[in-house]
Parts: C-alpha cells; sequence; structure tokens
C-alpha cells in the first residue's frame, strides 16, 4: 500500500477587503465588538455578481498544481469541498475540471462536510491514493460566502464571521516514510440545527418561498454558545486521538493548522492541549471563516512563512456544522 503526501498547495482570495469597519456602516456592530469575540479585522468579498466557488478555486487550484511542479494534464481526479457551489446541481468540481482544461477526463466529486469539508477530501483522497487508484489529486476548499449572508442587525452574529476563498493541495502517491499518517473522522447529526441554513429544502414544496425569505429562513443562523463549547472539546479529543494512534505526543508536534472558524476556539483548544501560541496557527484576522477553504489557505501560508520543514509533524483539525469533526496526521 502507498502514502500520500501534499507536494504543492496554493490560494487564493477575492482581491475586495471589507473590514469591520466596513461591515459598521451596513449594520449595528463596531470593529472592537467583532474582534473581541471573534478575533477577525478583515475578510475578503468577491468585487460583484458572477463570480462563483468554482472561480476561486480555479485560481488556488493552478498555483497548487504549479508549486507542485505539475501541469493540469498531471492531476489524475479533483475532490472539491463546499458548502457554497455555484448552482444547486451540478456540483462544483465538473466546473473546477472544465475550467482547468487539460488533455484528458478525470474524474471530480464534490464533499459537503462544511466547516470540516477539507479534512473529508483529503481522507478520500489519500485513500484513492493509498490504493493505488491514482497518483496525483488535486483536493479544494472554496467558499462564497457574502452573496448569502444578512448584513442586518438580525443576521450581525453570523454575518461577521464569514469571508470568500479557495485553498488547494495537490496530494501525490509516495513510497517514502513521510506523508499522511492517518485520517479520524466523526460526525453528530442530532445538532443539525445548532449551525444551519434552512432554506431552500427539498424537503419542502415549494422549496422556498416568499414566508422564507422574509423570515430569514435563507440566512445561516448559529447558536453560537453552543458550537463554541463543542468544537473546543471535539477538537481537542481528536488530536489526542490521533496522537495516540500513531504512537506520538503534544510535544511531538510542530504545527497545528486548525480550522479558522472563532480565534477564541483556537486559543481555547491550545491551552487545553497545554501548547504554545506558537505551535497553533491562525490567520482568521485576515480572511474570516472561509469554511473549507480554511485549513489549505491557512496550511499555504505556514508554508509560505517557513513555519513547516521536512520531517515535522503537522496536524490539520477542523469542527463544523453538521455536526462534523475531524483531523490529518502528517509527517513533513
Amino acid at each position: 500500500m502507498y502514502r500520500s503526501k501534499i507536494i504543492g498547495s496554493g490560494f487564493y482570495v477575492p482581491p475586495k477587503v471589507v473590514t469591520n469597519d466596513d461591515l459598521g456602516k451596513l449594520m449595528e456592530t463596531s470593529d472592537e465588538w467583532i474582534y473581541k469575540r471573534t478575533g477577525i479585522k478583515e475578510r475578503h468579498f468577491i468585487e460583484r455578481d458572477g463570480i462563483g466557488s468554482s472561480d476561486l478555486a480555479y485560481e488556488a487550484s493552478k498555483k497548487a498544481i504549479a508549486d507542485a511542479g505539475l501541469t493540469v494534464d498531471d492531476i489524475d481526479f479533483i475532490v472539491f469541498a463546499t458548502l457554497s457551489p455555484d448552482f444547486s446541481f451540478p456540483g462544483s468540481g465538473v466546473l473546477l475540471q472544465h475550467k482547468l482544461g487539460g488533455k484528458k477526463f478525470i474524474g471530480a466529486v464534490d464533499i459537503r462536510t462544511q466547516c470540516t469539508g477539507f479534512i473529508y477530501a483529503i481522507s478520500i483522497a489519500d485513500n484513492f491514493i493509498k490504493t493505488g487508484q491514482y497518483k496525483n489529486i488535486l483536493v479544494v476548499g472554496a467558499e462564497v460566502h457574502s452573496t448569502g449572508m444578512n448584513f442586518s442587525k438580525a443576521g450581525r452574529d453570523v454575518s461577521v464571521l464569514f469571508g470568500d476563498g479557495a485553498g488547494a493541495v495537490v496530494l501525490s502517491r509516495s513510497n517514502g516514510d513521510n506523508g499522511i499518517l492517518s485520517t479520524h473522522l466523526y460526525s453528530q447529526g442530532e445538532h443539525y440545527d445548532k449551525l444551519w441554513v434552512e432554506s431552500p429544502a427539498s424537503r419542502n414544496n415549494p422549496r422556498i418561498t416568499k414566508k422564507d425569505i422574509d423570515e430569514g429562513r435563507i440566512y445561516p443562523i448559529m447558536d453560537g454558545q453552543f458550537v463554541f463549547k463543542h468544537a473546543v472539546k471535539r477538537m481537542k479529543e481528536v488530536v489526542l486521538e490521533t496522537l495516540e494512534k500513531n504512537n506520538l505526543k503534544i510535544e511531538d508536534v510542530s504545527l497545528i493548522v486548525p480550522h479558522q472558524a472563532n480565534l477564541r476556539i483556537n486559543q481555547m483548544v491550545a491551552r487545553q492541549l497545554k501548547i504554545p501560541d506558537n505551535k497553533m496557527f491562525n490567520n482568521i484576522d485576515k480572511y474570516g471563516n472561509t469554511t473549507a477553504a480554511t485549513i489549505p489557505i491557512a496550511l499555504t501560508e505556514a508554508l509560505q512563512q517557513g513555519l513547516i520543514h521536512d520531517g515535522d509533524l503537522v496536524i490539520m483539525v477542523s469542527f463544523g456544522s453538521g455536526f462534523t469533526w475531524g483531523a490529518v496526521t502528517i509527517r513533513w
């Protein structure tokens, strides 16, 4: 059985920067209020209508493929994680395949596990490579949140959190000892409505009504304190689990790259794991929560900043809507 390793990464965010003060002009909020609760200072939004998640993914994917020293013709499969696909159907994975072009038709699959989407996507790609089915897989997380937020006082607790962006990695076959050591995936569906968008929904006929729009059911809602508590608990648990699985200790970890949902969550997890702040990579202050894109964006920035070296032990960990959570442990 082969081992898989990340050989290239890249990210892209739209050039339009939206600060907390900018949001304060749209609704009753302030830079102080947002930063104190979330650690966010700014985020990026698409500049105009007509830009979808696959467009952001295309830009990130080109960078990741180039960073891997490959061409699009070397990619054998695409795993695309998003909660904000360009359309209800088809999925954004096939749109990305089309935009990348190349000389061959390859498979593409969409992953809909929201904030944990990239972790699930990596796990799926890892198993495809381990079994020998594919050699090089493009794994992408991309989101356009800005077109689906409620920028009013009623929606401010959620809308201040999110930004648009995309990150991508190339996962490749390796015969060496370095690479992905293990992946761990979980869900707890009983809490599905603690962080969700109720409408449109296929269980309703019609799927969306004027009443849904007027009453705000088309916007995400969240029980913030409930989500915070569970996120801290589950992220800590799964980090400890992956360490035990691989006969490692927390002292062996070089860097944890967590999902960027809320800086306060990541700080609490770091304290409970008893690791210094410099071992928990955070960049939410610049991008907000880009959901499935947060981890590949953060991973790319950590690499660019020289924080990850050959032989380092790196853990990616996430928690989100569903509830879902998981971790990936890598020997770089």
